[in-house]
């Protein structure tokens, strides 16, 4: 079957919804405010929706993928933006390379962990 897919927009939650706003603010994406409660956050034609709600086994197993075209400059421009020191929680790890390709990691505020890599080839 061919799904002619357009996009694919994941939803995630947040413990502290104000905190984790800014969070991706500060990490570039741009946010559009659907309610008082959700926003979806963008960047070029992809993008992801915050919601204000919180289940701590959800958000502690949520993770995302995120593919992009120069990995290590990609990570040099996220430590420049200094967010495991402006954000309580927030870790970033260096690159890993693995057999398929090479990531780093970033936890979010609420714990979502962002794989950030690119594919070989």
């Amino acid at each position: 079957m061919e799904h002619k897919i357009k996009s694919i927009r994941p939803f995630i939650g947040a413990k502290d919804y104000k905190l984790s706003r800014q969070f991706y603010s500060d990490l570039g994406f741009a946010e559009i405010m659907l309610s008082s409660k959700m926003s979806y956050f963008k960047s070029g034609t992809f993008g992801f929706y915050l919601q204000d709600a919180y289940v701590k086994d959800w958000v502690d197993n949520t993770m995302v993928f995120m593919e992009v075209e120069d990995l290590a400059k990609h990570l040099e421009k996220t430590k420049a933006l200094n967010l495991p020191q402006k954000y309580k929680g927030v870790r970033l790890s260096e690159i890993v390379t693995n057999d398929w390709g090479s990531e780093y990691f970033l936890h979010d505020p609420s714990g979502i962990l962002w794989h950030i890599g690119e594919f070989l080839g």
